[in-house]
């Protein structure tokens, strides 16, 4: 089949995930900046970041798919473990902003933030052994260094939480910087992957 319903489908399923999520955020019990800090302030931390993450991998899927005219039941049912592990993001997010970044829940959102990587590593290279020896795909990740260093740094992240300071804050805080760095570095474009999309559509 095409990749067009695939595509819709999963658009559709993050919008939801934002959508949830949004909704989990608590409006201020007062009118003063104050209240919104006290009754808000985390929450909005906990979703600026899982946003950003959603936004992240719908940017990503999207140009994976313009190098993609048809899908299989494997690519199908890996975009499904993929949406999965994305549709966890609200409960995890609201987790650790009731928590207010608790122990536990700061480990359990890493665990989301990593098989969410793993997810998609894997519908990436189903897709890949699909195309062949030839695959655009291929070409547009190269070595794909942002996708392997991430789950290094989501498991230091969770394991700096579970080890270090189990008392305190210190092991927490080092796995949130975790958790942003990997967004930060995932953010920055790849002109190169947009370069090859282009050439692709313009072969076709």
């Amino acid at each position: 089949m095409r990749t067009s319903r695939l595509e819709a489908f999963s658009d559709g399923v993050l919008a939801i995930i934002i959508t949830i999520m949004v909704l989990e955020l608590k409006p201020p019990a007062g009118h003063s900046f104050s209240d919104l800090v006290h009754s808000t302030g985390i929450g909005l931390l906990t979703y600026l970041l899982s946003f950003t993450y959603v936004g992240i991998y719908w940017n990503n899927h999207h140009h994976m798919f313009h190098l993609v005219q048809r899908v299989s039941g494997g690519v199908l049912w890996a975009n499904l473990a993929l949406l999965f592990c994305l549709s966890l993001f609200p409960f995890t997010t609201g987790w650790v902003d009731e928590s207010t970044f608790a122990q536990t829940p700061v480990v359990i959102y890493g665990v989301n933030m990593l098989a969410a990587a793993i997810a998609y590593f894997v519908l990436q290279t189903v897709i890949i052994r699909r195309q062949g020896a030839d695959s655009p795909l291929r070409q547009a990740v190269g070595a794909d260094m942002k996708g392997k260093i991430s789950p290094v740094v989501y498991l230091t992240g969770i394991f700096s939480a579970l080890l270090i300071d189990r008392g305190g804050h210190m092991g927490v805080g080092i796995a949130l910087a975790c958790y942003v760095g990997v967004a930060i570095m995932w953010i920055v474009p790849d002109r190169r992957i947009g370069r090859i999309v282009e050439d692709y559509e313009t072969s076709d």
